[in-house]
């Protein structure tokens, strides 16, 4: 099991080499959890492309706190550009990022109305911290969703 930035948790099914312009290149090939989707990565820089092991407990921690700040100014911009700067927060593949955008994205929608963008990555960030959180914790994950759910009620 390994997350991939954006698409989530997948399972590394095989190494396959493959020859891409008379080079032999040796790639991971994923499936992604949620949605089945097989992507292949090359081996050799899946660390650059965001490529890593499902998140330790101590650092599940971590994200929970993340989760429960509420000592956050969330600034007045419009929404694409906020929508930009969250979706670049996604794409870092980083847990602890979907995280901030998570808890930015459910503070912001108890002041007003999300944009259909926004209610749409709100659904994505939960989508991928829920599956990572329930494998790191080996929890179902309907509990995790309560569990997040109750952070913000």
């Amino acid at each position: 099991m390994a997350v991939y930035p954006a698409h989530g948790v997948g399972l590394i099914e095989a190494i396959e080499t493959q020859t891409i312009g008379g080079v032999d290149q040796s790639f991971y090939v994923m499936k992604i959890l949620d949605n089945d989707m097989t992507i292949m990565i090359p081996t050799a820089t899946s660390a650059n492309v965001g490529l890593r092991a499902i998140i330790s407990g101590e650092e599940v921690a971590k994200v929970i706190e993340i989760l429960q700040e509420r000592d956050i100014i969330i600034t007045a911009q419009t929404w694409n550009r906020r929508y930009r700067e969250y979706m670049e927060k996604i794409k870092t593949g980083s847990v602890f990022e979907v995280a901030v955008v998570l808890r930015d994205l459910f503070l912001l929608k108890e002041d007003k109305d999300l944009s259909y963008g926004e209610r749409k990555m709100l659904d994505t960030a939960k989508s991928l911290l829920v599956k990572e959180l329930s494998l790191a914790k080996q929890m179902e994950e309907a509990m995790i969703e309560q569990q997040i759910e109750k952070l913000f009620c």
